[in-house]
Order: C-alpha cells, then sequence, then structure tokens
C-alpha cells in the first residue's frame, strides 16, 4: 500500500488525482491532504478517503476545519502551523508526495519531500522554475524519484525510452516540442488583446483550470514556465525546446529524435491521464478516461506561436539565458501581475511588461540556497507591487 500526501487536494489536479485514487484503493492510501481555504471541499474529502492528516493554511479556515470534522466524527487529525506542509512532505510514512499547490507556496514542502527522498509526482511549476538547480539536486542527493504531472511534460516521459535516465543526451533526442492550445485569444490581434478582460481570459476551450493558471495560458506564459520546467527536468537546452501552437490539445507533446523519427503521445485533453501514468510509472492503471476517439477528432492544427502577440513565451527563454535567479524572478513578477490583472489593477498586455521590467532591475546573483531564492522572490514582488502603483489602469 503506497500512503499519499496531496499537498493541494481541493484543486484541479488534487481533485482528478483523488478521483484515479478512488479507482485503486487497493494500491493507494491517502496520507495526508492539505489546501489553502476551501474548507467544505476539504471536509468532505477528509470524510470520503478518511487521511490520517489535514491541514488548511488558512489559520482561520483550519480552525473551521477542525470544528467540522469533529462535528463530522472525523479521526484526521488537523494540523497547525507554518511548518505543518513540510512536516507532511518528509514524513516517515509519506511514500508519495503530490505536489500540487499552485505558486511559490509548494517550493518549501516540496523541497523537504526532495531532501527526504519521496517519490514526488510535480504539478507545481514554480518549484523548478523558482530553484530548478537547487531542487535538482537534492533528488539526485537523496535518490528521490521526480515525475512530472504537467500534460506536456508527462507525455515526454511516456515517449521516452523507459530503461534510461530521463535526459535527451542518452535518449537519441533532436529537440523536444510542447504543445500549447493558444488560449482563449489565440485569433486576437495585438491591439484586441489590449482590451480582454479577466472574464474573457478566464474561458479556456479546452480545460477547466484554477483561475492563476488559466490566466497564464491566455498570456502563454504558462508554456513559458513549461520551457524551464523542460530545461531542468529533462536535462536539455533551451535551444531543443520548441513551442507549438495545437488547438485541439490532443497531441499532448512530442519528441523528435537524432535517426528523424518524432512519437507523439495522443489523448483526451483529461488530467487523470497523466496522474495514472505518474502514479503507476512506469506501468499504467486505469484512470477513468475514455480512448481517443480519432474519427471524431478529424484533424490536428499546428501553428507558430506569435512572440510579438504574447511576448511572456520569449520572457521565459530570456530568463534561462540570462540564469541565476532570472527565472525566479521571472516566476514572482509573473504571480502578482496575474493577480493584478485578475483584480482589474493592470490591463493585459501590463503582465508582460512588469515581468521584464523587474527581469531588467534586479540584480543577477547565484542561487546557494533556498533562503536565497526566497529573498530574490519577496524583493521582486515588492517591486513589482511598486511598479503596480505607478501604471494602474494605464494604457
Amino acid at each position: 500500500m503506497e500512503n499519499i500526501a496531496i499537498l493541494g487536494s481541493t484543486g484541479s489536479i488534487g481533485c482528478n488525482a483523488l478521483q484515479v485514487i478512488k479507482l485503486h484503493k487497493e494500491k493507494y492510501k491517502v496520507f495526508a491532504l492539505t489546501a489553502n481555504e476551501n474548507i467544505d471541499l476539504l471536509a468532505q474529502q477528509c470524510v470520503e478517503f478518511e487521511p490520517h492528516f489535514a491541514i488548511a493554511l488558512n489559520q482561520e479556515a483550519n480552525q473551521k476545519l477542525k470544528k467540522n470534522l469533529l462535528a463530522l466524527n472525523s479521526k484526521t487529525i488537523v494540523l497547525e502551523g507554518d511548518e505543518s506542509l513540510d512536516w507532511i512532505a518528509s514524513h516517515k510514512d509519506t511514500n508519495t508526495v503530490i505536489s500540487a499547490i499552485v505558486g511559490a507556496a509548494g517550493l518549501k514542502p516540496t523541497m523537504a519531500a526532495a531532501n527526504s527522498g519521496k517519490k514526488i509526482l510535480l504539478a507545481n511549476k514554480e518549484t523548478l522554475v523558482m530553484a530548478g538547480e537547487l531542487f535538482v539536486k537534492a533528488v539526485n542527493h537523496s535518490k528521490a524519484t521526480l515525475i512530472p504531472i504537467d500534460s506536456e511534460h508527462n507525455a515526454i516521459l511516456q515517449v521516452l525510452p523507459q530503461n534510461k535516465k530521463m535526459n535527451y543526451k542518452s535518449n537519441g533526442i533532436r529537440k523536444i516540442l510542447l504543445t500549447a492550445s493558444g488560449g482563449p485569444f489565440r485569433t486576437f490581434s495585438k491591439e484586441e488583446l489590449l482590451l480582454v478582460t479577466p472574464k474573457e481570459a478566464l474561458r479556456h476551450p479546452n480545460w477547466v483550470m484554477g483561475k492563476k493558471i488559466t490566466i497564464d495560458s491566455a498570456t502563454m506564459m504558462n508554456k513559458g514556465l513549461e520551457i524551464i520546467e523542460a530545461f531542468w527536468l529533462f536535462d536539455i537546452p533551451a535551444s531543443d525546446i520548441e513551442v507549438i501552437i495545437h488547438p485541439q490539445s490532443i497531441i499532448h507533446s512530442l519528441v523528435e529524435y537524432i535517426d528523424g523519427s518524432t512519437l507523439a503521445q495522443l489523448g483526451n485533453p483529461d488530467m487523470r491521464t497523466p496522474i495514472a501514468y505518474a502514479l503507476s510509472h512506469p506501468e499504467r492503471i486505469e484512470s477513468g478516461v475514455l480512448g481517443l476517439d480519432l474519427i471524431k477528432t478529424k484533424k490536428l492544427d499546428f501553428e507558430a506561436p506569435d512572440l510579438n502577440k504574447f511576448p511572456c513565451l520569449g520572457l521565459a527563454y530570456k530568463a534561462l539565458d540570462m540564469g541565476h535567479n532570472a527565472p525566479t524572478v521571472l516566476n514572482a513578477a509573473n504571480e502578482v501581475a496575474v493577480d493584478a490583472f485578475l483584480n482589474e489593477s493592470i490591463r493585459f498586455n501590463q503582465i508582460a511588461e512588469l515581468i521584464e521590467f523587474c527581469m531588467d532591475t534586479i540584480k543577477s546573483e547565484p542561487l546557494v540556497s533556498i533562503d536565497t531564492v526566497l529573498d530574490v522572490d519577496k524583493k521582486t514582488r515588492y517591486l513589482a507591487l511598486s511598479w503596480i502603483d505607478s501604471h494602474k489602469l494605464s494604457a
């Protein structure tokens, strides 16, 4: 029986993971569940899956969770304190950690899992974006297992030879191709993008996701973050990572080999598929997802991304080229910018402007520890908020 801790159980990834686990109760036991403040759903999950531990990061919500579970006669222990996530992620009885917390908040507990040699199913992009070198070193040092849940990186993993290391040098890879839906504004002109609203940006054509990742998809920063992830996951240079627009979201990514072969992983756009593969890797288990109907699909379209309309994609390549703390700055500035856009403090086009300003302003320095990463993150957020104060609702 594999004990699983889900960090971020009430989000899209967490809920889908629980659906897959529910199909395989003989294999997997939910050991711990965490959320931010969606207490009603977290309480329901605790009653259904009976984890040993649970925690809500919002203190007020956590007290409410305690009362709710007590009234429901739940045996789940509700933890308290800022270090509880790290404690759960590194607990001796935790075998697998599903890192599904959105944003920088997922960094420390995911690092704790890495340092403890856990099997890590990674959906938290920010861990690799903010601290890729430190995180990979921790994984290798402790001999932890790292498996991506992102549909794109999971797709790459699925078409790599399974008897070799997860990197391009030992697999005869020429390049990898990350597919992108193009988001809701793929066909918009640059002028039309100036006027888009948060409500419009939250209407993703293919995927149902949280607000932050949905806005990232609209700006194509989501794909930019995935470029940085791929750089660290597969030990492949940025010049060999290509992004292609594929509106149907049927091909989740491709790998081109040196012999001219290109292998792709196809499937319906449903996160249960990569989650199931990550849980059972290198075997396969039932995910609850129907097989792909190629006749109904009819056609697959592809086009090159427009970096002029979607500059966030280019900023991700720029961050990798700059190295050191630049990806950390990019991530922090993006989180602040997305929040400001959702609150209608800045316009859609200003998201990229703010990110580039922070990348060009924050001094470049190597990341020698997690404390250094968090310090850069803090400085960037302060700078970004100052920029927003002076640019609110400007054209």
